[in-house]
């Protein structure tokens, strides 16, 4: 008999399996050592300006203006109709090459977490935003939703699985895109504050609340800072289905069977009897040029049926 077997196309598959790891870290330095930079963006109102003569960054230095420049148009570009933002604008885009609509939009997605409704604020005056970028080696292929954190002193900031950004569970604060590693943070504008008895544009605040923190000094400038995300990477597993019958591999390689009194190979009485079952420990995988590629070792002895198949399931996480 043969000691190889091949595998037909209903013995094996390849199934995608998401994994993903927690991170944690703790103060600017953590976060340096780990190539997560932060910048702060400004929008530029003057009409004179210099390149890099503003820069920002702790790792790689940019300027603020080109920081600001690029969080515009590559996530808030279909949102910005007004000083506050605005749902994303809808156009036509017509045979001569022209676009229809209410205001402008670009062909720019936005990188959209959700299929709701969105409504994501950008500060358009001369206002700042903070960005923490996280690379690619550090969050994979995304962040997972609902898992980024980010704390300074007693104040959190989480996000919500669609991809904003909340103070305390209270203000929005910024957006996360969950696929680049960007989180996006600015300051509370007053049309964003919750509205209600405790700190309204209705009552104030003072006795009936506190007004928005400090979020670009203390998140995306502080030392004191902490932050939680979980990565997510796709590993593929694949899986073979070793199919012995219950005729196959009915005889063993041991060479303890084979008597060591005499040097033609005879084998102990007990393994040619017709209740012999051999035991398998170990299956082997082999290419096509049978050079042994991957080992798979069983638990304990498993005996073989001589009244029925037996199935050895291997799983190969590639």
């Amino acid at each position: 008999m043969s000691i190889y077997k091949p595998f037909t196309t209903t013995d094996t598959s390849v199934t995608p399996l998401s994994v993903n790891k927690t991170f944690t870290f703790n103060g600017s330095t953590e976060l340096l050592n780990n190539g997560i930079d932060r910048f702060i963006g400004q929008n530029n109102t003057s009409s004179l300006w210099i390149s890099g003569s503003n820069p920002t960054g702790n790792i790689t230095s940019y300027d603020k203006t080109l920081i600001y420049k690029s969080a515009q148009e590559l996530y808030y570009s279909n949102y910005i109709s007004g000083s506050n933002g605005s749902p994303a604008s809808t156009s036509s885009f017509n045979p001569d090459g022209t676009i229809t609509g209410g205001v402008y939009t670009p062909s720019y997605d936005n990188y959209l977490s959700t299929t709701l409704k969105s409504n994501r604020y950008f500060p358009t005056g001369s206002g700042e935003i903070g960005i923490y970028s996280i690379p690619s080696n550090v969050f994979g292929e995304n962040i997972k939703p609902n898992t980024f954190y980010l704390k300074s002193g007693s104040n959190t900031i989480t996000d919500n699985g669609e991809g904003s950004l909340y103070y305390n569970n209270s203000y929005l604060v910024g957006n996360i895109i969950y696929e680049h590693g960007m989180v996006i943070l600015y300051e509370v504008p007053p049309s964003l504050y919750p509205y209600g008895v405790y700190g309204s544009l209705i009552y104030g605040f003072g006795l009936y609340g506190s007004p928005p923190p400090p979020i670009i000094n203390n998140f995306a400038l502080g030392n004191d800072v902490t932050c939680s995300f979980q990565s997510t990477v796709t590993v593929y597993e694949a899986q073979y289905k070793c199919n012995i019958r219950q005729n196959e591999f009915n005889f063993s390689q041991n060479p303890t069977l084979v008597s060591g009194s005499t040097s033609d190979g005879i084998l102990y009485n007990f393994a040619t009897g017709s209740y012999f079952n051999p035991y398998v420990t170990t299956v082997g995988l082999y290419n096509n040029s049978k050079e042994l590629i991957a080992v798979a070792k069983l638990a304990q002895p498993l005996p073989l049926s001589s009244v029925t198949d037996t199935n050895i399931i291997i799983n190969l996480d590639l």
